[in-house]
């Protein structure tokens, strides 16, 4: 009972206060009033014992019911923010179109190139671990390019490799791998004189060090580097196709849209692309804690 009752009484105070605000305060107070009552409701269920998925769950919630308020309250013109609800029809009026997109832009260019990247990033990582020249040489440069705008690199790769995916899979692979080189070399180079000593003293060979010690110990650095190459691959797929592809691709379509001032089918493929993106950092995300169990970041989160 006194459960049911902490219950009932924030609840009848939101809606009292509710009520109120749509009849004297006007849309921003009402709007306003909303946003506290649904904050407070993300605080209760934020004890709750299965939070962690709840929370985020309750909070995108939160932030679409306030921002659909806002847009009609407000009177909202379409061309400047057009609400949920009118981005949520124009994704269900052109699945085909966005799964076409969705396949040449984040399938064709920047998985590809993602792969390539990565696996060049990890190959080259294991010579530069082993060779001080190499490490001297090569990762200021990676810096340095990696300090490059893609807006500049993005049209020359498109010049060189055609309006295909191809050229957005190189613009990746040049986004993508000095930032999992760097990553990996630091991870590879993360063990003390005490260990490799032990090695040494059991005997192990260089490849049996890399295999047992150092790649283990490479691992949560590895994974980093990946993570951020996930959404670097994303961004630079779609950065490249604003410099010319085919009539397909979530960066051709936002452009064009954007030129017809069509913004819900803009916000239709920006949510495509921020669903894959989500995705393609969690699988990483769960297969690095499959992997890196043992570390203690991991543990943390448990």
């Amino acid at each position: 009972m006194t459960g049911t009752r902490s219950w009932i009484v924030p609840v009848a105070g939101a809606a009292l206060a509710f009520a109120l605000a749509a009849a004297w305060l006007g849309p921003v107070a009402l709007v306003l009033v909303t946003w506290l009552a649904l904050w407070a409701l993300n605080a209760r269920l934020a004890e709750a014992p299965a939070a962690r998925l709840i929370a985020p769950v309750l909070f995108g919630v939160t932030l679409l019911v306030l921002w659909e308020m806002t847009v009609h309250l407000l009177e909202v013109p379409t061309v400047i923010l057009p609400a949920p609800s009118q981005i949520g029809v124009a994704f269900s009026k052109n699945l085909p179109t966005l799964w076409a997109d969705f396949v040449q832009t984040v399938l064709k260019g920047a998985l590809s190139g993602w792969l390539i990247g990565c696996a060049a990033g990890v190959a080259t990582a294991l010579l530069v671990a082993r060779s001080d020249v190499l490490r001297r040489g090569l990762l200021p440069v990676g810096n340095f390019m990696a300090a490059l705008p893609i807006v500049g690199t993005a049209p020359i790769l498109v010049m060189w490799f055609g309006f295909g995916w191809e050229s957005k899979a190189a613009v990746v692979v040049v986004m993508v791998f000095f930032p999992v080189l760097v990553n990996t070399v630091a991870g590879l180079q993360d063990t003390d004189a005490m260990q490799r000593d032990l090695m040494r003293t059991y005997g192990a060979s260089p490849a049996q060090e890399l295999r047992y010690l150092k790649i283990r110990a490479a691992l949560p650095f590895v994974f980093n580097g990946l993570k951020i190459a996930t959404t670097l691959a994303l961004i630079g797929a779609i950065v490249a196709e604003f410099f010319g592809s085919p009539t397909v691709g979530l960066g051709f379509r936002i452009s064009t849209e954007v030129g017809r001032l069509n913004l819900p089918m803009v916000w239709a493929s920006i949510t495509v692309a921020a669903l894959a993106g989500s995705l393609s950092y969690g699988l990483i995300a769960l297969l690095e804690r499959r992997l890196t169990f043992w570390h203690p970041s991991q543990r943390a989160r448990r």
